[in-house]
């Protein structure tokens, strides 16, 4: 049995894990989805990180998963407490010394219409889930935003990333550069767009289980 760590992407919350949680609960694993501080003006990155790690304090076999933002906030867990598998899905990758809201730039990343988060993040997120998930949405204060990325390599531990095929936000093309400019793996790929927690969570379920057995 692992422990799953699930840490949201950008205004995000715990809410954004509860379909791939009974997923991973009834194969048999433990789950701690946490909803980040991020509306806090004192939080910075490490407030996050930190948050994270009182969350699955006492627990073992710890596995963190994060999404879209939440990849500045997952290697910084790995470097707080004992951690045998990061997974970003479909996240961002920091650099040392890298303020997140200088991410967008470094990477080349081209800016999006974002008139309809549904057809740009969620559109194939079932649309009661989608809509609820667009009334949950929370700010985003600046501290964790501008602040340098704190680490100053990568943390050393197992690391898969999970591109999304038909991610219209993160496009494949763009992610699988990233990927292997700053991670130099190739990323593993699961079809569907930007919330496959919330899209395809039992493919995602299995998926995840997949690392720790070897299927994947």
């Amino acid at each position: 049995m692992a422990t799953f760590a699930l840490i949201h992407g950008g205004g995000g919350s715990a809410w954004d894990w509860h379909l791939l949680e009974p997923e991973l609960r009834d194969r048999g694993h433990d789950v701690v989805a946490v909803s980040l501080p991020i509306e806090d003006e004192s939080a910075g990155l490490l407030d996050l990180a930190d948050a994270v790690v009182e969350a699955v304090a006492g627990r073992g076999d710890l596995v963190v998963v994060a999404h879209s933002w939440g990849g500045f906030v997952g290697p910084l867990v790995c470097a707080r407490t004992p951690v045998d598998l990061l997974v970003l899905v479909t996240a961002m990758i920091p650099a040392p010394g890298e303020p997140p809201s200088n991410w967008w730039a470094n990477t080349g990343f081209d800016s999006k219409d974002m008139s309809d988060p549904i057809d740009l993040f969620l559109h194939d997120v079932p649309k009661d889930v989608a809509e609820e998930l667009l009334t949950r949405g929370r700010d985003h204060t600046d501290k964790a935003m501008a602040e340098p990325w704190p680490l100053d390599a990568w943390p050393d531990v197992p690391t898969r990333f999970l591109l999304c095929r038909d991610d219209r936000f993160f496009t494949p093309g763009f992610m699988r550069q990233v990927v292997r400019d700053r991670l130099g793996v190739t990323p593993d790929e699961i079809d569907g767009g930007h919330a496959p927690m919330l899209a395809r969570p039992k493919e995602l379920a299995d998926l995840l289980e997949g690392y720790l057995t070897g299927r994947s």
